[in-house]
Formats: structure tokens, sequence, C-alpha cells
């Protein structure tokens, strides 16, 4: 029976399976949903979207600042996606464990995998798995409140390295570095705020390879950290160095311009005399530094006690090369934060050397490099961790572009009924929540915050808490469950 005169017609429509709730999954679908072919009524399409975590939004909810004002406005967007009504929300569902390769095939024509990266990018340098050595993305799922993470970290450093110049960086240092009662007005959960309340922490040290122009961040990055209210940011004029590239890239890109103007102004401003400078923490900028080994101390041993580089220099091309001068820092903890990497998927083609699901332009592909017929894929488990939420849409655009050009032959579900997969995970006791039981979520943090503000002053301001975002995965499919449960 072929595909083009049962399914997407008035036999039954396309039924397709999105496998991860953040942006690029959510994209994935409100693109497909507004496709020509759907909206022309040549095409009928049923799209559920599932999430190894009980709430939607992925890394949107687990892997961004919580004091970062684009938030909101991220959410917003994927929140009015999935309340249409037109797309469904299985959350707390885990692909590979309660639901495989071979379910999703039997009741969806076509599956798009939209998993994201969680996992740090490996620094294989001496001392790295010293005590005191973290990966930037484990602390910024402790901080975001990840269901699945320890609900303690060891805050008792008073100086820390950060290695990376992109946003992530900044991110882990700005929160390392920022007093714990000006993220009360966040939605952090209660014991990171008494993890960072606690903290002893007076010097947060932030390294690149390259200079000033080679930065990874965004300029709004940059412009918040000025907001941290009694942290004083240090820069050092031997890290200002520029080569004809940095130069050309200063002239030709108007948010390299930006960024080095916005540096370069901050070292101007800066008094000569470092004593001058009286907030209670520091924020160091460091630039021309290449991480060469972390090291422990006679005093603690196994622990990070310093970490070394060498000096680099810009080679007129933008690159970065070493000069054979070693500094070293003496540092009690070190975040590498040089990038997130993707995780295999089972059953699914994977290269670990990128880190990406094998595909040609979104189209999954097998050990052969031939396309596995109705497997897609989208977002960073697509193209790698690179690029902000505009490449994410376009990611998802080719993807979509491309399953609809192939739905003439995606092999047909063999039971597409829509009420087969909650039959299912039923029968599995998976306690999947819904985009019902998120509301009810949603709306419980929200009265937690309400509950709590005033409880707690900033700069002798009394704070507002907007959100306590609940943290163990059990009460989150509790409450998600039971508000659904009390609407019936």
């Amino acid at each position: 029976m072929s595909s083009s005169t049962t399914v997407g017609t008035a036999a039954r429509p396309l039924r397709v399976a999105v496998v991860g709730s953040g942006p690029a999954g959510v994209y994935a679908a409100d693109i497909l949903t507004k496709s020509e072919a759907v909206k022309s009524g040549e095409l009928m399409v049923s799209i559920d979207l599932f999430d190894r975590y009980p709430a939607p939004y992925g890394l949107i909810r687990y892997g961004v600042a919580p004091d970062h004002p684009r938030i909101k406005g991220i959410v917003n967007a994927l929140h009015k996606v999935l309340d249409r009504g037109d797309i469904r929300f299985f959350g707390n569902v885990d692909y590979g464990t309660d639901i495989s390769i071979e379910d999703l095939r039997t009741h969806y024509d076509a599956v798009i995998f939209a998993t994201g990266a969680i996992k740090d990018a490996d620094l294989n340098i001496p001392g790295i798995e010293l005590e005191g050595s973290f990966g930037g993305a484990d602390f910024v799922s402790w901080y975001d409140g990840h269901p699945d993470v320890s609900r303690e970290w060891p805050l008792d450093a008073t100086s820390v390295a950060v290695l990376g110049n992109g946003n992530v960086a900044l991110d882990v240092a700005r929160v390392l570095s920022k007093h714990a009662d000006d993220l009360l007005v966040t939605e952090i959960p209660d014991n990171v705020y008494a993890g960072l309340k606690a903290s002893p922490v007076t010097d947060v040290h932030v390294f690149g390879r390259r200079g000033p122009a080679q930065v990874k961040f965004t300029p709004l990055e940059l412009r918040e950290l000025s907001h941290s209210k009694d942290v004083d940011i240090i820069l050092y004029a031997e890290d200002f160095e520029f080569d004809e590239e940095s130069d050309r890239q200063i002239q030709t890109n108007n948010q390299t311009k930006t960024m080095v103007g916005t540096l370069t102004n901050w070292i101007a401003e800066q008094p000569e005399d470092l004593s001058e400078l009286k907030a209670s923490r520091r924020l160091h900028l460091h630039f021309l530094h290449s991480p060469l080994e972390i090291v422990d101390s006679a005093e603690t041993p196994g622990k990070v006690a310093a970490i070394k580089f060498e000096r680099t220099e810009l080679d007129g091309t933008g690159n970065a090369r070493g000069t054979g001068e070693i500094v070293d820092y003496p540092v009690q903890a070190v975040y590498r934060a040089i990038g997130y990497f993707g995780s295999a998927l089972p059953d699914v083609e994977f290269d670990h050397r990128r880190g990406v699901v094998a595909n040609d332009g979104g189209r999954v592909l097998d050990a052969s490099g031939e396309h596995v017929p109705g497997l897609y894929a989208t977002g960073w488990i697509k193209r790698g961790p690179v690029g902000l939420i505009g490449h994410t849409k376009g990611d998802a655009l080719e993807t979509v572009t491309y399953l609809l050009e192939d739905r003439e032959n995606l092999p047909v579900a063999a039971v597409p009924e829509a009420d087969a997969v909650v039959e299912l995970l039923d029968a599995r006791g998976v306690k999947f929540t819904s985009w019902e039981g998120w509301l009810a979520l949603d709306a419980h943090e929200l009265a937690l915050g309400a509950a709590a503000s005033g409880a707690g002053t900033s700069h002798g301001v009394e704070v507002k808490r907007e959100r306590i975002k609940v943290v163990p995965r059990e009460d989150m499919v509790d409450i998600s469950r039971d508000g659904v449960a009390a609407q019936v």
C-alpha cells in the first residue's frame, strides 16, 4: 500500500514523531504544520513531541543561565506553538528506554531526532581529572535545576578558572561571581540559591586562547557582565593584541567591532592601580592563554591547586601559536566551558568524532552512508553544538523540506492510530506528562515564587520572585499528572 494514497490524505494524516522538545524540535514541528503542503490542504499531519524530561523546552530550561533577559522571549515563542493544541507533548519519555526505534517506526511514518547536546566537550590536558575540575555544562545543569544531577555542588573555592571564550563560559563565570541575592529574581531553585549564597569566591578568571577580536560570545553576553553588582571586571593590557585578521574582522564585522570596542573602553576606564577597585568580587578576563596542565599541591594532593598556561600570540590569520612563556595561576577550581558534545542515540548511526547523528542535510544515514527512509535529524544533534536560535530555525526548515520531499516514499506506519502510543506507554507503566501537565507545573512554580516574594532582599530592596523551579523529577511528574487529573 503506497504512502501517496494513504498517508497525509483524507484517509489519515502523516504521522510524525519528534524526539526532543527544545527549540530545534518545536521549530521543526511548527515549520511542518505551517508548510505550504499543509496550508494548502494537500497534506494532513499529526505530530507527537517526545522528551526525556517531564517539562518541555530542553536547553532553554536546562542550559541557559537563569538571569538571561532573552529567555522569556524564547520560552513565550515555544509556548505559543505548543499551546495551539495541534502538537501533542509526551514528557518523561526516554528514547531508548521507554520507547524504542521499533516502536516509533511502528507508530509513525517519520521520526525527527532533535535531542541536542548536553555533555561537555573533552579537554585532554594533565590534571583534568583532579578534584575541583568540572565541566561547565554540568555546572549549568546544576544551577538550572536539572532533574538528573545532584542537588549539591562543591562551591568552596575562593579563586576559580573558567576555560573558554564562548557564551557558556561567560554564563558560568557570571553565575560564579554574581552575588546569590541578585539571582533571587530569577527562577533558580532554593538549593542553588543556598549553594551560591555560601560560596566564598572572590576571584573568577576567564581564559581564552586567542585575542579579544576572536571571542565567541555575543555582545549581549558581554554587556551582562557589567550588570553584576559589587563585582569588578578586570582586564590586562598585555592581552590586547590585534593582528591583520583581527583588524579585518573589526572593520567588516559589526559584532566584533562592538565587542572589541566594549572591551577596550573597559580597560581604558580601569584604574592603573587595581587596589582602587573596591568590589568584594572580581571577574578577570584573560586572552592569549592556552591551558597546559591543572596541578595539585603537597598540601592538597589530588585537588586543584593551580593551572598552568602557555602564553600565545596571534599569527596574522586570527589563530594563536605558543610563545614558550609559561604562567600559572593559583586556583582551587577549574571549569572547562569549551563547548558541548552530542550523545549517541540507540539504534541510530552516530558520528563519534563530531558528536552528531550521521546525516546528510538532516536525512539520517546508515553505516554505509545511505539514507534511512523516514529518519531525520535537526538542531545540535544534526550539525553540532554551534550557532544561535536563528541557525536552529534554518536547520529545521532544511530537515522538514527533505521530509516533505520524501513523503511519497516514507515507510508506512503499521499502527498509526493516535491512541495507540498512549496505550503503549500506559501498558509499560511510563508516567508520561502532557502539555496540560506542563501548564499545571508551570502554575505551581509561579505560585512558589509568589509565595516566596518578600522573604528576601537584594542590596536592601525587597525581592519579588517570579518563579521557583521544581527540581526532583518525581515531584515534576506528580505535580504534572495530578494537575491533569484534577481537571478531569
